[in-house]
């Protein structure tokens, strides 16, 4: 039987957001939307649930897995609760929009996971991000990662880093090994947790390929700095044509980059396999310095909108919105107006007149003794020589 004290007691990973904290977020929340707005990246409001033949369509068994599921009580068909925004969005372009041209869409929402990312992390974060569909070329994995960039600097991170890589040189080198499908999980997973030694021993059993093996165990080793694609070239240099073309598109995305933000931290993995089932192309994600996990993420993926009837290209991001305003420089606050309740004279007028004009006004009631802390107040409306005045408390 629940105690008294258990029903104050909320699920593991789902928090709630009290006004302090809720207000800084919801700012950030308004400034990044006003920010999409300016980049020509029209809002969009996904539906809380749907589907999951939508909702997870052209998705890998990662978010099948981080979706809670309920049976729709009207049809008795299986909704799930969104995990992730960008089917959602995906379906909405090739649906809903049907656009000829590139489209730009942005949004904001709560997701629920049905078990953490990471350890200690939110399973109900709000969710911000961007997708850009209908654009093959790489100017638009370049305006969504400096888009991703903008929008740390708007936060006030005052040196983020920026990992990249490209799935498609590993997509590339595993072709050319020629693996069965057990063998390539073998493999992704050594990859993925780096585990050296054992990926030597696997080398040497499992791909009878001597030079596409070296390739593969140099992979774990191409991390660093912008000379890592030179380093790339020279171990690629008998790769498949494929593999050379990836090493082009990540040196132009980092000469993009650094020419637009020339003090920002760059930082290449080629092994950098996350999202390997999911993504196509150029991946990236955003560090702050002193946490370890990223606070956004993203990259291409042209096959989504396959399982809507209308393939596309595509690349976008999305992060946390809790986890950007915790990094974030929290702007000054501006404390409101106390008023208390008077029988004098336009009392409700003033009160209305300074709310018109933008500020906070708290109104007492009768023998209210105002805790200014707790309201958020620093002055407080007066009646003073015939006239209102605002005076700090």
């Amino acid at each position: 039987m629940m105690t008294v004290a258990d029903r104050w007691l909320l699920p593991d990973g789902i928090e709630e957001i009290l006004p302090n904290q809720a207000l800084q977020i919801e700012r950030l929340r308004r400034q990044v939307l006003d920010l999409y707005h300016c980049w020509g990246y029209d809002l969009v409001i996904p539906p809380l649930v749907e589907f999951t033949e939508s909702l997870l369509s052209g998705t890998g068994s990662d978010l099948d897995l981080m979706t809670f599921k309920v049976t729709d009580q009207i049809s008795g068909r299986m909704m799930g609760v969104r995990a992730d925004m960008t089917p959602q969005t995906s379906r909405m372009d090739a649906h809903s929009l049907r656009r000829n041209g590139p489209s730009r869409l942005c949004y904001a929402g709560t997701v629920l996971y049905t078990r953490p990312k990471q350890a200690l992390e939110s399973r109900s974060p709000i969710q911000i991000g961007v997708e850009l569909y209908g654009e093959p070329g790489l100017e638009a994995d370049i305006e969504v990662i400096s888009l991703m960039v903008e929008t740390l600097r708007l936060a006030g991170l005052g040196t983020p880093q920026l990992d990249l890589g490209h799935v498609g040189i590993y997509a590339s080198l595993l072709e050319a090994a020629e693996l069965s499908a057990d063998r390539e999980a073998e493999l992704f997973d050594l990859l993925q947790r780096k585990a050296v030694p054992e990926l030597d021993v696997w080398l040497g059993k499992c791909l009878d390929n001597a030079e596409i093996a070296l390739m593969i165990r140099a992979l774990v080793g191409l991390a660093g700095d912008a000379s890592v694609l030179d380093r790339a070239r020279e171990v690629f240099a008998e790769a498949p044509a494929e593999v050379e073309l990836a090493l082009d598109e990540l040196q132009a995305v980092v000469s993009a980059l650094s020419e637009s933000f020339p003090d920002l931290e760059l930082y290449l993995d080629l092994s950098e396999l996350r999202g390997y089932h999911y993504h196509t192309g150029i991946v990236f994600a955003a560090y702050d310095q002193g946490l370890g996990q990223a606070i956004g993420n993203g990259g291409r993926y042209d096959h989504v909108g396959k399982g809507f009837g209308r393939s596309r290209p595509a690349t976008g991001f999305n992060m946390s919105l809790q986890s950007l305003a915790r990094v974030a420089l929290s702007g000054v606050v501006a404390g409101g107006i106390f008023a208390p309740v008077s029988e004098e004279p336009g009392w409700r007028k003033a009160v209305a007149a300074l709310r018109s004009n933008g500020e906070r006004v708290v109104c007492g009631f009768p023998g209210q003794e105002p805790d200014y802390q707790e309201l958020h107040c620093d002055r407080q409306l007066v009646w003073l020589d015939g006239t209102y005045k605002i005076i700090a408390v």
